[in-house]
């Protein structure tokens, strides 16, 4: 701890996310999954039906890197060399066996793999070394590799034994599911505009890939006291709900909680920023809903003040009702009063704890309401004119 900090490098994921997901309609998560795997050196998979903009979302964020970028469909008849690099045949004649991998994966930055889960054996045992160690290991040759990131897709979530491995490396998963009808319109034109326009033309990167690794050094620096034994009862939690996640899985979900906290301008890490654990915790497709069901229930987040906040607001409104309804005599109204008081510095409360101005704007107006109906009260009461 102690590195000074700075604050345009700090900066730069947030833009990084935005340009990301921009031309892309109803894709925020995937750019934000993607983004975390980047900030982190991590791997990820996409699951969900070709089509839903997997592969367009990679390949922008190797654009906006200015990185070195390689992409390919599997199936299992790929064949090292076509991920690899062919067999340099003029050094074999000389006795030495090494690979031509000029725009192969081994020089790749960030890779995208689609359909991961066809891979063969001989692709398989490559793949886990490469995404373990960073390095290849082909015949008497360590090729040292420069991949930060491996952004895979998939239709399908793995049940075979000897994909468990690979599966568990990807530490990062999202469930890519295809638009709702509500944003029908708004895809037809992002899709023209994409295909015929230069709107959304990547014509400078936002950062680098040295800006990437700065940043990945940053990841220390954030202040994981506060979310800690909140973490380790959500792991619980998971465990109960039969969702168990492996020790590997266990031991880097705060790695991605700190470029979660990052990604929100703070060195300091809250509860809201344990909802990465919806990208790390799913296995089965019908885990995503349940993990992310959990996390809503559990976490402080600004969605769950906010349902708090709204849900006094509305039995405000309620009580409301009850005040002109009620006659001056009703022993009630002064229960009323002690509970709207109570109510009033719970809403202060929430406001301030949240940590948000969206969340405070709200319990203030919240608060207002309440302080106009002990005025109601009061005057019905007697108590003041």
């Amino acid at each position: 701890m102690g590195e000074t900090v700075d604050n345009k490098i700090l900066e730069l994921p947030r833009k990084f996310l935005e340009a990301l997901s921009s031309p892309f309609i109803g894709r925020e998560e995937e750019a934000k999954v993607i983004t975390l795997a980047l900030l982190t050196k991590e791997h990820i998979v996409l699951i969900g039906e070709p089509g839903t903009a997997k592969s367009a979302l990679a390949r922008r964020a190797a654009e906006l890197l200015n990185a070195k970028f390689f992409m390919y469909l599997l199936t299992k008849y790929t064949e090292p060399a076509e991920l690899f690099g062919a067999l340099d045949i003029n050094a074999l004649k000389q006795g030495i066996y090494k690979r031509i991998t000029k725009d192969r994966l081994p020089e790749s930055e960030i890779a995208f793999l689609d359909e991961i889960f066809n891979a063969n054996s001989a692709i398989l045992n490559a793949l886990l070394s490469l995404l373990n160690e960073r390095v290849i290991y082909d015949g008497y040759n360590v090729i040292k590799v420069p991949l930060r990131t491996l952004i895979s897709a998939s239709n399908r979530v793995p049940d075979e034994p000897e994909l468990e491995a690979l599966y568990d490396r990807l530490l990062l998963r999202h469930y890519a599911k295809p638009v709702g009808e509500e944003m029908w319109k708004n895809l037809i034109e992002s899709a023209w505009e994409l295909e015929f326009t230069s709107k959304w033309k990547v014509d400078s990167p936002i950062m680098g890939i040295d800006d990437v690794d700065k940043i990945y050094n940053y990841l220390t620096e954030v202040d994981l006291s506060a979310v800690k034994s909140k973490l380790l009862k959500l792991y619980a939690m998971l465990e109960e709900k039969g969702i168990h996640l492996s020790d590997r899985r266990k031991g880097k979900v705060l790695k991605i909680v700190s470029a979660h906290s990052i990604l929100n301008g703070r060195l300091k890490a809250t509860e809201e920023d344990l909802i990465v654990l919806k990208y790390i915790a799913p296995k089965e497709i019908d885990d995503f809903e349940k993990v992310s069901a959990l996390l809503s229930e559990e976490l402080k987040t600004p969605i769950k003040y906010m349902r708090e906040l709204n849900e006094i607001y509305n039995n405000i409104k309620e009580a409301g009702k009850y005040v002109d309804a009620a006659n001056e005599s009703d022993p009630r109204l002064i229960d009323l009063i002690r509970s709207l008081k109570a109510t009033r510095d719970r809403v202060i409360a929430l406001g301030k704890e949240s940590g948000d101005e969206k969340v405070e704007e709200f319990s203030k107006e919240v608060s207002s309401e309440i302080d106009k109906l002990l005025e109601k009260v009061a005057k019905k009461l007697g108590i003041y004119t």
